[in-house]
C-alpha cells in the first residue's frame, strides 16, 4: 500500500487497533496501566532498579523516530530499534505506551529512522525531553516515501510505513514495512551503554 491515501488507511487502522489494545491515542489518552507480572501479595521476580542495572551492559546503538503530521514534524530518540525481517524487509522499535509523541507517529501511519552517528549525543538528548520544540534549530527533509524527516547528518535512515502494533507490558511493538533507506559510505555510530554515551573502536 503506497501513496498518500495508503498511509492515511493505514494509520487508521492503527489507530483502531491502539483503541482496542487500551493504548493510548492521539483522540483517548489514557493513563499509565497497571501492569503485574505477580499478585499483590507476592514478591515481584525482579526488582526494577536490578533489571535496568543488567540490562544497562547491553550495548546498543541509538535513533531519533520522526513523523509528520497535521501539526508538523515529531520525533523521539529511541533506543529499542531492530531489523525484523528481510523478505519482506521489516523493521521495529519500541515505545512506551506512555509516550506523547506516539501517537502523532501513530497518526501520521508512517515514519523515519535516523541512525545516530557518533558525534550526535547532543541531537539525541534533545529529542529525548518531552514538552520542547525538539525540531528547534535541527536541519532535515522530507525522506522520500513518507515525507519523515530524514535528519541532517545522520549516517543512516530507513523510511517505512506502520503494519503492525502489538503490545509489550507497559511499551508498544511498532513494526515498519521498509519503503526505502539509505546509509553514508563510512561515520561511526552513537553508542549507549550503561546509561552513558560512547563510540565505536575496532
Amino acid at each position: 500500500m503506497g501513496g498518500v491515501m495508503g498511509h492515511a488507511g493505514m494509520a487508521a487502522t492503527v489507530v483502531r487497533h491502539l483503541r482496542a489494545a487500551g493504548s493510548p491515542t492521539a483522540v483517548e489518552p489514557l493513563p499509565r496501566p497497571v501492569l503485574r507480572a505477580v499478585r499483590e501479595d507476592e514478591r515481584p521476580p525482579v526488582d526494577p532498579a536490578e533489571f535496568r542495572r543488567v540490562l544497562g551492559h547491553f550495548a546498543s546503538g541509538v535513533t531519533i523516530v520522526t513523523a509528520v503530521d497535521a501539526e508538523g514534524p515529531a520525533g523521539f530518540a529511541c533506543q529499542s530499534f531492530a531489523s525484523l525481517s528481510l523478505d519482506p524487509p521489516l523493521v521495529a522499535f519500541m515505545v512506551a505506551r506512555t509516550s506523547t509523541t506516539w501517537p502523532r507517529i501513530a497518526g501520521a501511519g508512517s515514519f523515519c529512522v535516523n541512525v545516530l552517528g557518533a558525534d550526535q549525543g547532543g541531537l539525541c538528548r534533545s529529542f529525548a525531553v518531552s514538552g520542547a520544540d525538539k525540531f528547534a534549530g535541527v536541519e532535515w527533509a522530507p525522506a522520500p516515501v513518507t515525507g519523515a524527516p530524514q535528519l541532517a547528518g545522520a549516517p543512516a535512515w530507513i523510511d517505512c510505513a506502520i503494519t503492525a502494533v502489538h503490545t509489550g507490558g507497559d511499551h508498544l511493538i511498532v513494526v515498519g514495512r521498509v519503503d526505502a533507506l539509505g546509509a553514508a559510505e563510512d561515520g561511526d555510530p552513537l553508542l549507549f551503554h550503561r546509561g552513558r554515551f560512547g563510540r565505536f573502536s575496532a
